[in-house]
């Protein structure tokens, strides 16, 4: 549940907050090539302390922090994975920090960036509004769903239910309080959404018009500059230099 509240939205108003959605998903791209690149922990580190500037710079850390402790189960899988299958301590390390830095990436871009301007930056990137209104209402209602899967285990937890007792086949069937609930939930949300779009003639006109526009300001085009230069270098010193 805590690792889907990376993906809420947080209003700030920070420099972060100001870049074009467009270029801050470029950033998340050029982060998430230069994890691939580089395999050593060396390098991976440095890629993610990198990040840290960034999260403070957005005022997000106290959500970054969640969204990574949350992610630490997982990281720590892929890292006994690597482990028992490459037998490379190091190795092992840079996957579970690889997949750490994935995590970073997507929860800034997601905590910084609003859902409205993420549909308008599909549009005015030519993709079908049918596709950026799906891709919006998913950001908005997922973290909405872990949320209100959190109240009803809470709800469920107070009238008695053990969800950490016995053996895996046990739990899994003291789940079911749950998902039932939840299920029904997301199903009464889902027709409630149905009957908005179609009492506003979703779809009826194919050139749609919006009251915002977005717009690529000088501080944009100067990230995007440092975007390419880093890249550039990057990938420079992995292929060619061999420092890192």
């Amino acid at each position: 549940m805590k690792s889907l509240d990376g993906l809420r939205f947080r209003k700030r108003k920070t420099p972060i907050h100001r870049l074009d959605p467009r270029v801050k998903f470029l950033l998340i791209c050029a982060i998430f090539a230069l994890s691939i690149i580089f395999v050593d922990l060396m390098s991976i580190t440095i890629i993610f302390l990198a990040l840290v500037p960034l999260v403070l710079l957005a005022q997000v850390q106290g959500e970054w922090l969640r969204s990574l402790r949350a992610s630490a189960l997982l990281a720590a899988f892929i890292f006994v994975l690597n482990l028992i299958f490459v037998s490379d301590l190091y190795y092992a390390l840079a996957m579970a920090f690889r997949f750490l830095v994935i995590v970073s990436s997507f929860s800034i871009f997601f905590l910084t960036t609003s859902p409205d301007d993420l549909g308008l930056a599909l549009e005015q990137s030519h993709f079908p509004y049918e596709f950026s209104f799906a891709f919006t209402t998913a950001i908005r209602f997922v973290p909405e769903l872990a949320k209100e899967a959190q109240i009803i285990v809470d709800a469920q937890r107070s009238r008695g239910l053990e969800l950490e007792g016995g053996n895996i086949l046990k739990r899994i069937r003291n789940y079911i309080p749950i998902l039932i609930p939840l299920i029904v939930s997301a199903i009464r949300r889902s027709m409630e959404l149905a009957e908005a779009m179609e009492s506003r003639c979703f779809g009826a006109v194919k050139m749609r018009t919006s009251l915002h526009a977005l717009k690529i300001r000088s501080m944009d085009y100067l990230v995007i500059l440092m975007i390419v230069l880093v890249l550039a270098g990057s990938i420079y010193i992995r292929f060619y230099i061999h420092l890192l």
